[in-house]
């Protein structure tokens, strides 16, 4: 794996500047103390409390809300995401996740600032966004359109005052093996979080299937990851379909900088309702600091479906 031009995203005048030095691994880089190649991520540094914040995400609304929409398709839809995001107020919630897929084709700077001003003003944070990228794919100009899509939610990230986007793996293209996808995959993070880190966004890695179905899979792309204070885990807990997700999701915890939760979850791909209770619990257990978010992917109507768990979700994570 290539590991070349890791240097800070600014330039030191001095290796006097200690406390950045001492806060981030690209200053202990630049210092000449860590030769060749950073050191791989790590748990998350927390003050050993948990605390966290609810939030809800626009894939609630998948059947409903258009995806990279004109004004012509938007007219005829159900919901959009200014009436997203006002739900969410009605809700209480801290937060909106205000997910990529759900973007007009063309996004202006106007529009980004239009989400910003409409959250702000509803007292809502824009808990992140989320972008459907793969990294595993082989040198070329779709890998470099990958790339590029991520750098550009980044940019719409800074933007809107998103501090996360989630960032997915991807899956093993036809005819290479697993670990040249994790290779490339590996890659492809450490080269956007240089420009994740010039611009104040988090990049987290989802556990969703393909090359991080299983924790032994996320565990070890997560510690071939360069270290940065801007990388860190997608904790879903819906994702896992392994014979016992619960466990698979305490593995991960202690690398989660947002945190997804479903109503149902999957053992040995049986779906099965959710013990949220369980998993506030593992989450707390890590002492996981930060956004709580609901993905709802039931059947029914969402608009009624999605209050009683934000209430049970209040309930637990006050507890």
């Amino acid at each position: 794996m290539s590991n070349n031009n890791l240097k800070p995203a600014v330039e030191l005048t001095s290796c006097d500047r200690r406390q950045f030095v001492t806060t981030t691994a690209w200053g202990a880089a630049a210092c000449g103390l860590m030769p060749g190649r950073a050191p791989a991520a790590d748990a998350v540094k927390r003050n050993g409390k948990s605390h966290m914040k609810l939030s809800l995400a626009g894939y609630s609304f998948s059947r409903f809300l258009p995806r990279n929409w004109t004004p012509e398709q938007l007219a005829g839809a159900k919901m959009n995401l200014d009436q997203f995001i006002h739900y969410c107020a009605e809700l209480d919630l801290d937060g909106t996740e205000l997910t990529g897929y759900y973007f007009p084709r063309d996004i202006t700077h106007a529009y980004l600032m239009h989400l910003k001003q409409l959250t702000f003003q509803l007292g809502l944070d824009i808990s992140g966004t989320a972008i459907g990228n793969d990294f595993c794919l082989a040198p070329g100009a779709g890998r470099a359109a990958q790339l590029k899509m991520t750098r550009d939610w980044i940019d719409h990230a800074a933007a809107m005052g998103a501090p996360v986007i989630r960032i997915f793996a991807g899956r093993v293209p036809k005819g290479d093996s697993e670990a040249v996808a994790i290779e490339r995959c590996v890659e492809g993070i450490n080269e956007s979080l240089r420009y994740a880190a010039e611009r104040g966004v988090f990049l987290a890695l989802e556990n969703h299937g393909g090359i991080t179905a299983t924790p032994e899979q996320m565990l070890r792309i997560i510690k071939a990851v360069d270290s940065s204070p801007w990388f860190g885990v997608n904790f879903d807990g819906g994702n896992f379909r392994t014979d016992d997700p619960y466990r698979d999701m305490a593995r991960i915890a202690p690398y989660a900088i947002n945190a997804q939760l479903k109503v149902a979850v999957s053992v040995n791909g049986r779906k099965q309702p959710a013990d949220m209770e369980r998993i506030v619990k593992i989450l707390k257990a890590a002492n996981y600091r930060g956004y709580v978010v609901l993905e709802y992917e039931e059947n029914d109507d969402p608009w009624k479906g999605i209050p009683p768990h934000i209430k049970k979700l209040r309930d637990l994570i006050r507890a």
